[in-house]
C-alpha cells in the first residue's frame, strides 16, 4: 500500500463545525497573598454548582467589562476589600471545559488591598500555605493552578 492510500484510509479528525459547541465563559480570580505568603482561598456556597469546593475568589466578567475591573468590583461584593486595579498582577489562566461551557479563567495575584477580608457569599474562608492548597478539594479548573502558586510562594 503507497503511503498516499495509507493516508486516505485513516479516518480525518472531525471538523470544527461538527465538535459539540459550547458558550465561552470569562471569569476572573484573584490568588491573594498575606504577608505570611498564604494564599485566601473560599468555599462555594449550597445551592451553586460545585457547591462545597473550595476556590480562588472572583466571579464572571461581564460584558464590556475588563477581567481586572471585574475583579475589582468582585472582591468588594464577596471580600469586602477596597483593591486597586494596577495591583493586579497576571500570573497564569485556566482553560477548561465543562459539560455546558468551556471556563476561560486568568488568574492574577494580589498582595495589597484595603480593608479586613469578610467574606459576604462564601460561608468559608481559609488562608493556606500555597503547598497545602491540595488538600482542599477544587473544582477542576482550579487544580493546575496549585503547583504554579506553589513553586512561585514555596
Amino acid at each position: 500500500m503507497s503511503e498516499l492510500s495509507t493516508l486516505e484510509a485513516v479516518e480525518p479528525a472531525p471538523k470544527a463545525s461538527a465538535r459539540k459547541s459550547v458558550p465561552i465563559v470569562l471569569v476572573a480570580a484573584a490568588a491573594l497573598v498575606d504577608a505570611d505568603n498564604r494564599v485566601l482561598i473560599c468555599k462555594r456556597p449550597e445551592g451553586k454548582s460545585l457547591a462545597g469546593l473550595w476556590e480562588f475568589p472572583g466571579g464572571k466578567v461581564e460584558p464590556g467589562e475588563s477581567p481586572e475591573a471585574a475583579l475589582v468590583r468582585e472582591l468588594g461584593e464577596e471580600l469586602s476589600i477596597k483593591v486597586c486595579e494596577t495591583c493586579l498582577s497576571p500570573f497564569t489562566f485556566a482553560s477548561h471545559t465543562y459539560e455546558k461551557f468551556h471556563l476561560l479563567m486568568p488568574l492574577f495575584l494580589l498582595r495589597k488591598w484595603e480593608g479586613e477580608v469578610t467574606p459576604t457569599e462564601h460561608p468559608e474562608i481559609a488562608w493556606v500555605r500555597a503547598n497545602r492548597l491540595s488538600r482542599y478539594p477544587m473544582p477542576p479548573a482550579d487544580t493546575p493552578m496549585i503547583p504554579l502558586l506553589r513553586d512561585l510562594l514555596s
